[in-house]
Order: C-alpha cells, then structure tokens, then sequence
C-alpha cells in the first residue's frame, strides 16, 4: 500500500490536512475534464455566475472518470493508509466545484460540513476526511483556492469534548479564534487530503481560469458508528498519524 512519508504524517496530525504532488496521471485528470465538459455543456452555469458552482453526481458508475480519479490512481490508496488497519468505503457521491472568475471574494471565516445536510437517521453528514483532486493549477493565491484553517479541527475537537457531540449541529460556521488562514495551493494532479474537522472556505479567484476540482467525502466502515467518538478526538481513526506525531 503507498503511504505518506513520517512528516506529511505530522503535518496532517496538526495542520489537518496535506498536499501531495503528482499523485493522478495526466490521462485520468484529462478524463476528469472531459466529463466536467459534458456536465457544463448540458446544465451551463448561469451567464453571470461568478464565484461557485457545484455539481453532485450520486452512485457514480465504477468507470465514471470522476470516480476512476480517485479509485484507479494512487490516490484513494493514499487516503487509505492514514487510518490502516481501518478501511475506507469507495464514495457514493463525488461533488464537482467550480470556481468562476472574475470573483473578489475573501473568505471571512471557516465552514464544517454535513451540518445541514443530515443522515437519514438525522445525525450530522460527518465523514473521515475529505479528499480533493487539483483538476487545473492552482499554484498561485486567489486562483480559486480552498482557505485552510490549520489546527482548527484540534481547537473544534477540544470544544466538542467540552459541549458534546451533539453540539456540532450548531458549528456550520463555527465562531472561535483561530489561527491565520491559508490558501492551499497546487497543480492538476495534486491530491488534497484533510481531516472533516479542519474549517475551510472557498476563495476568490482572480485568475482568467475556472478552477476545478473534484472532492470525495470518504468515511471509515465503522465512522457511522462511532462518529460522536471521532468529533471528540480527532485522531481517533487515524492511527499511523497519531504513530508519527508520537514517535516525533
């Protein structure tokens, strides 16, 4: 299985999350574009849009490029060796974001997801980590980079132990002190990988590209049942990053 070097370890353990380059071959990542061509010739977004947009693709078939991107490259290999021996589910929904300029926009703080999108049992849309396919460079700030706040998922983590599990359904766009935020940058073929409580945020771009990437909500088998557990201790289904920061 491939794994990530001791340091890309640590720096997910306290940053949440990691950039790690050159991990899609260019063949999957050109896949990638074609289908998001075919995505935005059938459902354009609206003339004036700028900034956003978004589409969901449930239960994708297991040879739809947005999927093969992941599954079919290192990548999902990646993303599975920093919770072995837990194991990842393959997604069931892969989300398209588009970031269409001109659009000036700084972020003015961080968001969670899954808060006000329930599961069916009505518990919060919590997850494993999110991964993020680079599909265009974005190697430069406001290039319609993902904010980063490092460190929050420890500071969401340690309030949630305080207050309960349960008050992650008012932490959408949680209200506390953090560090500075960054733009995390990077070129087509990068893969992004970042805890589910690390806040974050879309920024502006001011590029003469659409940026795109793919992201993949991916979960544990066991996280449904043990996500009150997870949101308290943020290592908890990360055991070879909680190695790495112990060993030091």
């Amino acid at each position: 299985m491939i794994g990530l070097q001791r340091q890309q370890l640590r720096d997910l353990g306290t940053r949440g999350y990691v950039v790690v380059p050159n991990v899609v071959p260019a063949d999957l990542v050109a896949a990638a574009m074609e289908r998001i061509d075919g995505l935005v010739a059938d459902e354009p977004p609206p003339a004036d849009r700028r900034g956003f947009h978004f589409y969901w693709c449930d239960e994708p078939e297991p040879d739809d490029p947005l999927l093969t991107a992941l599954t079919r490259s290192p990548a999902f290999d990646i993303a599975q060796s920093l919770i072995a021996p837990r194991v990842l589910a393959v997604p069931r929904q892969v989300q398209v974001s588009l970031n269409l300029p001109p659009w000036r926009h700084r972020p003015g703080g961080p968001h969670l997801d899954g808060i006000s999108v329930r599961e069916p049992d009505g518990r919060p849309g919590t997850f494993t980590m999110l991964a993020g396919i680079l599909l265009t460079d974005q190697s430069l700030p406001d290039m319609g980079n993902l904010w980063a706040w490092p460190g929050s998922h420890e500071l969401f983590a340690a309030h949630l132990r305080r207050a309960g599990p349960q008050a992650l359904v008012e932490m959408e766009h949680p209200q506390m002190k953090l560090a500075p935020p960054e733009q995390i940058t990077g070129k087509a073929g990068d893969l992004l990988l970042a805890h589910y409580l690390m806040g974050h945020n879309m920024g502006g771009n001011l590029s003469e590209t659409v940026r795109r990437v793919v992201y993949y909500r991916l979960k544990s088998e066991t996280h449904a049942a043990e996500w009150q557990a997870c949101v308290q201790d943020p290592l908890r289904e990360f055991a070879p990053v909680r190695q790495a920061l112990e060993v030091g």
